[in-house]
C-alpha cells in the first residue's frame, strides 16, 4: 500500500510540474503579428508610464511606439504567459555574441511576482553561444536599478539625457563553457 502512495504522490508530482508549464510559459512571440502587437504594446504603455512617473519624465521613447513601430523595429521578442494571458514581455538584438535587451516590461498588475527574473533566465539560457547581456534604464527607476544588480548585472557608465535625466548601462558576464 506504501509503494501505491509513494507512485501517485510522484504521478501527481509529475502532472503538477507539467501543468504548471502550461500555466506559465515563456514563447518567443511574433512581433510582426498585429494581434501580437497590439498585446505587447498595450502592455509596454502600462509598464513605461511607472517608469515614466518614477523618473519624471514622460518623454520615454517606449511610450510613443504604436503598433507599427513594434512591428518594424527588428528586435525578438520572448512573452511570459500566465493562464494564456500575456503579462510581460523582453525583447533583444544580438550582435558579435552581445545580447542587449531593449525593453523588459511586466503588466504593473503582475509586478513583483517574478516573471521579469523569470524572462531574463529564459533570454541568457536560450542564447548559449552569448558571453555578455547588455542593457540601460533610468538612473532614478530605483526598482529596475536594483533588478539588474540583483540578478548579476555591473554599472558600466551613466549618460545624462537632459538636464535631470540620466541613463545608466549595466553589463552581465555570461559564463560560458
Amino acid at each position: 500500500m506504501h509503494h501505491q502512495q509513494a507512485l501517485m504522490h510522484k504521478y501527481k508530482s509529475i502532472l503538477y510540474k507539467k501543468i504548471e508549464r502550461v500555466i506559465n510559459m515563456i514563447n518567443e512571440i511574433d512581433i510582426t503579428d498585429p494581434v501580437i502587437a497590439k498585446e505587447v504594446l498595450e502592455i509596454q504603455i502600462l509598464s513605461y508610464r511607472v517608469e515614466a512617473k518614477i523618473i519624471n519624465f514622460y518623454d520615454i521613447p517606449p511610450l510613443k511606439d504604436t503598433v507599427e513601430t513594434l512591428q518594424q523595429c527588428g528586435e525578438t521578442f520572448f512573452g511570459y504567459y500566465h493562464n494564456e494571458e500575456l503579462c510581460g514581455t523582453i525583447a533583444i538584438t544580438t550582435k558579435e555574441n552581445v545580447i542587449d535587451i531593449q525593453r523588459l516590461v511586466v503588466h504593473p498588475a503582475h509586478f513583483r511576482q517574478g516573471m521579469a527574473k523569470k524572462l531574463l533566465k529564459h533570454v541568457e539560457q536560450q542564447n548559449k553561444d552569448c558571453h555578455m547581456i547588455t542593457v540601460a534604464t533610468g538612473t532614478q527607476n530605483t526598482p529596475a536599478v536594483n533588478f539588474y544588480i540583483k540578478n548579476g548585472f555591473l554599472k558600466t557608465t551613466e549618460e545624462k539625457i537632459t538636464e535631470s535625466v540620466s541613463l545608466t548601462y549595466f553589463k552581465k558576464e555570461l559564463p560560458r563553457k
